[in-house]
C-alpha cells in the first residue's frame, strides 16, 4: 500500500489500495475514499465517538483490500460516514453500496481447463448416466433446496438503532416472505453471530418459524434480555431445520441492532 505524508498528522498516512489489483481492492479503495471525504476519522473515533457496531479491526481491514468485508461491516462503514457525516440519504446509500458489494463478491469466471480435463469430465458423465440406467434413477440432478427462497419484508418492532433501557426485556419481530416454491415446515431462526459491548443481548438459541406456504408472509419474534450496562448489541439469525442445518446458507442473515441506554 502506498503512503503519503500529511501536514498536521504524525507519521505517514496510507494512500489506500490500488484499484488495478482486483475487484476487492477497488471496493476497498471506494471505502478509503469515503473515509477521506468524511474527514479521515480514525478507526478508534469511528468505534468510540461515532458508535460503530463493527470492531476497529474489522473497519480497518475493510479499507485494506486484502479480503472483502462482510455486508454488515461495510454498512457500518457507510452508515457512519456517508449517512452520518456526509448527510447522504440512508436508503439510496444502502442501495448503492449493497449493489457494489454484491458485484464485488461475485466469483470470477473459472479458468479454461485443458482438453484432458474435459475428456475426464465426459467419461465421468457417461458413468453417471450408466448408473442411473442400471439402478433405476437413484441419482437426481436437482438440489433438495431448489426453489427455496426467503425475502426480507421489514422490521415490525424495534427498528435498528432503537434505544433500549439497560436490563430491560423487549421483543424483536421481523416479517419475511416465502418467495420460493417450497413450503416452510419445521423451521427455525437460529442465532448465528453477534457483537456488542459491554456484554451481549441474551436470547434463545433458536425461535420457531410458523408454517409458511409459498407466496405467504410470516412474522417471527424473539424475546431479548438487554445487557445491564449501556452500550450496544447486534445479533444475527439464519434459517435452519430442526437439526440445525442451515437451509439458505447464502442468504443474508436477519438481525437486530439496538443501543443500550441508562
Amino acid at each position: 500500500m502506498d503512503v503519503e505524508r500529511t501536514p498536521g498528522r504524525r507519521g505517514r498516512v496510507a494512500l489506500g489500495p490500488a484499484e488495478d489489483t482486483g475487484p476487492v481492492a477497488a471496493f476497498a479503495r471506494r471505502l478509503w475514499e469515503l473515509k477521506r471525504a468524511a474527514g479521515d476519522p480514525s478507526y478508534d473515533r469511528m468505534r468510540g465517538e461515532f458508535g460503530a457496531l463493527a470492531s476497529k479491526s474489522a473497519l480497518s481491514a475493510a479499507a485494506r483490500g486484502r479480503h472483502l468485508p462482510s455486508w454488515e461491516t461495510t454498512w457500518e462503514f457507510v452508515r457512519l460516514l456517508a449517512v452520518g457525516v456526509l448527510g447522504r440519504d440512508e436508503t439510496s446509500a444502502r442501495l448503492e453500496w449493497r449493489g457494489l458489494w454484491e458485484r464485488t463478491r461475485e466469483p470470477e469466471p473459472a479458468p479454461r481447463r485443458r482438453p484432458a480435463y474435459w475428456l475426464a469430465a465426459a467419461v465421468a458423465l457417461v458413468l453417471v448416466v450408466a448408473l442411473v440406467l442400471v439402478f433405476g434413477g437413484v441419482f437426481t440432478g436437482e438440489p433438495a433446496a431448489s426453489g427455496d427462497v426467503s425475502e426480507f419484508v421489514g422490521d415490525v418492532t424495534v427498528p435498528d438503532g432503537s434505544p433500549i433501557p439497560a436490563g430491560s426485556r423487549f421483543v424483536k419481530t421481523w416479517e419475511l416472505r416465502n418467495a420460493g416454491s417450497v413450503g416452510w415446515i419445521g423451521r427455525y431462526l437460529v442465532r448465528s453471530g453477534s457483537f456488542g459491548s459491554p456484554d451481549e443481548c441474551r436470547t434463545p438459541a433458536r425461535v420457531p418459524v410458523p408454517y409458511t406456504a409459498p407466496g405467504e408472509q410470516v412474522r417471527i419474534s424473539v424475546d431479548v434480555q438487554a445487557p445491564s450496562s449501556p452500550g450496544h448489541c447486534q445479533v444475527y439469525w439464519k434459517m435452519a431445520d430442526a437439526e440445525g442445518h442451515l437451509l439458505l446458507p447464502d442468504d443474508r442473515a436477519v438481525f437486530f441492532s439496538v443501543r443500550i441506554v441508562p
